[in-house]
């Protein structure tokens, strides 16, 4: 357990250096390993893509993800399209209550040999590789984006192309979007229509060496010490204008909440704005941006604003059902929040409970998320190694701006 204080400036000022997108860092090492011809640099350090690195370069016939559910869903094709391979797909105990039947039951519809070794519906999966020729499934868009990233990702590798129909409003789609980005990159023939995506065959692509952008989402608990502080002066490295990643949007969201942003020769600087004017109420939609509401629901808590956050039903399947677990902690300071199954409802409170201890249920965003909160009260967070799961720097680099993080 960590014991976190603010400065008695309750000011942020610095340089970080945050590692590349596990997002981008994720599908590229997917893409490397089917297109040999791919090369890679700002590489993420987090837990997740180190999994993936060591997975992709495991000859084991039992892999185990741990917590990486990213790992688990973009992996599951993978090896399913991996001729001649034959493993065990295995993780922890909350993966193996974490869904993959819509992925299993599409990529055993085009062909695959996927087969549950304990529980229907759920990790871990017994895959055996083999040659895929392609061909069209239909599945419902409100799923996890990640189920459609891992099927786009092996899509240029089936002899026939990979169709996808899809029924009504894509989730988190700028994360579907990023896949279909980084396809069009390395030379991948694409239809994209609102009802649909095809993904052409290719058996050759041309050298192709990418930089990682540095991670939006790491970057959000920033944005949220900024909201909470009373001056800031932040440099955050490295980041583009276009950014592919959805997160980006943390630039309007946290406009609302008090943050200047703008980028400048690949950093992002944040400040605090000096003549905010505080509204009582936001209402916020996060259906494309699901990973900053722990951050935003936080930021709202520490500057007293009453908020409505929806588009949130992924949260449920997450490293935890992340509204449960944001009621909970929440609620610890005295606050009102109620949750339905994809909206989170807060109730501010004047005065927040002080030395508050809160509980990260082995997920990394909500140790990340509380975090900033320090700036109003001491808090202490249990189980802080949890972060290096997306963000092994954290702790280091909020201590570099400021904040006391002390073991207890």
């Amino acid at each position: 357990m960590i014991l976190l204080k603010s400065n008695d400036e309750k000011k942020c000022v610095g340089e970080i250096k945050i590692t590349g997108s596990k997002s981008e860092t994720n599908r590229l090492l997917i893409l490397k390993e089917l297109f040999k011809k791919i090369s890679l640099s700002n590489i993420s350090n987090s837990d997740d893509s180190n999994v993936m690195r060591k997975a992709l370069n495991s000859n084991e016939s039992i892999i185990d993800i741990g917590h990486a559910g990213t790992a688990m869903r973009f992996l599951t094709s993978f090896y399913a399209i991996s001729d001649g391979r034959e493993i065990v797909l295995t993780g922890s105990d909350r993966m193996k209550e974490r869904p993959i039947k819509i992925l299993v039951d599409a990529l055993n519809e085009l062909g695959a040999n996927i087969k549950y070794t304990v529980n229907k519906g759920y990790p871990p999966l017994k895959i055996k590789g083999k040659n895929i020729s392609g061909g069209e499934i239909i599945l419902p868009s409100n799923i996890s984006s990640q189920y459609l990233t891992s099927l786009l990702l092996i899509g240029p590798r089936l002899k026939n192309g990979l169709k996808i129909k899809l029924s009504g409003q894509i989730t988190s789609y700028p994360y579907v979007k990023l896949t279909l980005e980084f396809l069009k990159r390395i030379g991948v023939d694409l239809e994209v229509k609102p009802d649909s995506i095809f993904v052409k065959n290719i058996i050759e692509i041309k050298e192709k060496n990418i930089k990682i952008e540095s991670d939006w989402s790491s970057a959000s608990y920033f944005f949220s010490a900024v909201a909470l502080s009373k001056f800031s002066d932040l440099k955050l490295s490295f980041f583009s204008t276009d950014s592919m990643q959805g997160d980006s949007k943390l630039v309007k969201l946290y406009k609302k909440l008090g943050v200047v942003s703008k980028i400048k020769n690949g950093n992002l600087l944040l400040s605090k704005n000096s003549k905010f004017q505080k509204p009582n109420f936001i209402n916020l939609n996060l259906n494309d941006t699901p990973d900053l509401a722990q951050t935003i629901a936080v930021t709202c808590l520490g500057l007293k604003i009453n908020c409505e956050l929806n588009g949130l039903h992924t949260l449920k399947i997450k490293e935890t059902d992340r509204l449960v677990a944001l009621k909970n902690e929440i609620s610890k300071f005295g606050a009102s929040v109620k949750i339905t199954n994809d909206s989170l409802h807060l109730i501010a409170k004047k005065n927040l409970k002080h030395d508050v201890e809160i509980d990260t249920y082995n997920d990394h965003r909500m140790a990340m998320a509380f975090a900033p909160l320090a700036l109003k009260n001491n808090i202490k967070i249990k189980n802080e190694k949890v972060v290096t799961k997306s963000y092994p720097d954290f702790w280091e680099d909020l201590q570099s701006i400021g904040f006391q993080v002390i073991k207890i």
